[in-house]
This record gives structure tokens, sequence and C-alpha cells, in this order.
């Protein structure tokens, strides 16, 4: 990488993968722009080659030869109705250990396409008891969400809604300038950004923004991000995504943000868990797509869990039920430990002992 200081006429810039001395121009539309903040911004480009964008119009992925099973679960599952029971009632009575926050507020953060809001949507109905799209979703290669959206988990019918908000924003990357900047990343997650925001590079959240939040609470904030990744596309992915991800993550650790990894779209790499989810704690091909996961995210695999959203399915199945819940049991453990280490510390009256 070439020195900062020799970089003073021109724009520092990030292809999708490595540094490159300079960003391509405006017209090239970047695939991701990122700004460190509103003076001083760099963006990370797309370098990927028009052979390479004609590629991946191809189908993503293929079953591979299937390996043999593995004779025991490599994580400890149980799959039965009285363990969807259980679980939704642990998602239904969760309530932040801290009492300032009323709510755990989970931002998903991902590529285009990957899943963020069909995870929100198939949790839904797992609590409405049938298959809705509330959070409405696009194609592999559009972002439906255009905007900051915050989605209340509501339990079953005639119950409250659940201590948990899953936040939907515009997906990374997808061929065109998207308007998510790293900028207006930590907005969010810093309780700035008004719900309902539309993002654009040209316009990043300010305090001259509508709506702007100057003062978030607690219950502005963002407790924990999950970020999440298509198993069908992560040998394809562009090379430069890791390297966002990472810078993602580092940032976000810095606000001491807790962060998991959702891995969409199982059944679409395991012929078995395609049939049978209850096979995915089985699969070698999963638990190796898992460990490519982690590598691409840059995070241990013990963060990262796997999941089938809804698509196509008109009814409820009782196992994907239960991975699911286990997915929002998860996230919930991780968000709470924000609420942990944010709690207010009470210092009561001094008390005179008289010594």
């Amino acid at each position: 990488m070439q020195n900062l200081t020799e970089e003073k006429t021109r724009p520092f810039g990030f292809s999708f993968g490595f540094p490159t001395p300079e960003c391509p121009a405006p017209a090239a539309k970047p695939a991701f722009a990122i700004a460190e903040d509103v003076k001083s911004p760099f963006t990370l480009c797309s370098n990927v080659s028009s052979t390479e964008k004609k590629e991946n119009n191809k189908p993503s992925y293929t079953f591979p030869v299937p390996k043999p099973k593995l004779q025991s679960q490599w994580r400890e599952m149980e799959w039965t109705e009285e363990q969807k029971v259980s679980l939704m009632k642990t998602v239904s009575s969760y309530r932040p250990s801290c009492h300032e926050g009323t709510q755990a507020r989970v931002l998903l953060l991902g590529p285009v396409g990957s899943g963020k809001s069909s995870f929100i949507s198939s949790v839904q109905s797992v609590f409405n008891g049938s298959v809705t799209n509330r959070a409405m979703v696009g194609t592999s290669s559009t972002s439906f969400t255009k905007k900051l959206q915050s989605f209340n988990i509501h339990g079953q019918k005639g119950e409250d809604p659940t201590g948990l908000v899953l936040c939907d924003i515009v997906g990374l990357g997808g061929g065109e300038m998207t308007g998510l900047t790293l900028h207006d990343i930590l907005s969010v997650i810093k309780g700035h950004a008004p719900e309902g925001h539309k993002f654009s590079p040209d316009q990043p959240v300010r305090s001259e923004t509508v709506g702007y939040v100057k003062k978030p609470g607690l219950k502005d904030k963002i407790h924990c991000v999950a970020f999440v990744v298509d198993a069908s596309k992560i040998l394809t992915y562009p090379k430069g995504l890791s390297t966002t991800f990472r810078l993602l993550r580092k940032h976000i650790s810095d606000l001491d943000i807790h962060q998991v990894a959702l891995l969409t779209q199982i059944d679409q790499i395991s012929a078995e868990t395609a049939k049978d989810v209850t096979q995915v704690y089985k699969s070698c091909i999963i638990r190796d797509m898992m460990n490519k996961a982690g590598d691409l995210l840059g995070m241990s695999t013990s963060y990262i869990v796997p999941v089938k959203n809804y698509s196509s399915e008109l009814d409820l199945n009782v196992n994907n039920d239960v991975l699911l819940l286990r997915a929002v049991d998860h996230i919930l453990k991780y968000a709470d430990l924000y609420f942990q280490d944010n709690a207010p510390q009470h210092t009561g009256p001094k008390i005179d002992l008289g010594i």
C-alpha cells in the first residue's frame, strides 16, 4: 500500500478487495461507497470486470458431490414441537437486563439478496402461525429495502410485542451505488438516524437531516449487529467483500457492539438439508461453508448460525421454526451482553458507619 501522505492530490480508495491507488471515475458506479466521515470520505469501490459480472449472472452454486454424513450433530439441537414451544416462550418473555432499555434493537447487515428481509419475515411468520411477508423482499441482484425500517417482533396472537426489534437497511453492493456509507451505518448504530431515513451517498446523515436524533438514548441505539451472508454465494462473492466486512466489524467493535452472523440458503448447498433441515448439523458441506463464512467475515464460527428462511413455502415447518428460533435466541444473548455492559452504575447514598 502506498503511503497516505503521497495521496494528497487524489482520493484514497479501496477496490472491492485490495487497496488501489485511486477509485474508478464516478461514472463507473462503485458497488459500495463507504465514508469514514462527512468531511473526508473514502470509498470502497468495485473493480469487477464486465466478464466477471456476466459470470455472476450464472447460477451461483450447484450441489457438490455428497460427502458422508456425520454420525452425530456437531452442535446439539433438539427437533421437537416441545422445543419450538420452549424457544417461543424464551423469545416472547425476553426483556433487556437493563431497565433503561425496553427492547433490544438488532441491525441486520449484508450484501444485496443475502436474506435480511426474508429472515425478518420468517421470524414474524413463526409467531404469526403462518407464512407472511411483512418485510418486503427483493431479488438476488436488487435490494427492495431503501430506508431504515424497524420491525417489532410480536408474540403469538393476543400477546404483547417481544423485547426484540429487527432493523433492516439497504443491502451492501449490488453492482450500483447503494447510498450506504460507513458514516451512515455508524449513525444508525449510534441512534442518530431517524426511522424511515432514505440513504443517499450525497446526503449523509447529519444534524440537518430531518428527524435527526441529536441526543439518542439507549432505546434509540443498536444493541447488536447480525451480519447476513448467503451460503450459496460464499464462493462467488467479490473478493473485496471480506475487506468490507472486516472494516465494518472494526468500527462496530470500537463502539463495543457485539456481532453475530446468519448463514442463509443452507438448503441451496446441501441436498440432504434441502430435504430435511434436521440434517444441518450432520452435514459436512454446511460445516465447511460455515468455516468459509467465518473466513469471509473474520469471525469465529461460534458466532455464526445457519438458517433456512421461508421463501416459496405456504406452510410452516416445525423443524425449520426451531432453527429460526435458535438463531433469534442466539442473537438475543449477544444483544443482552450490551445491556449488561452498559447498565448504569447506581451508587446509593453513603452510609455513615460511625467509624
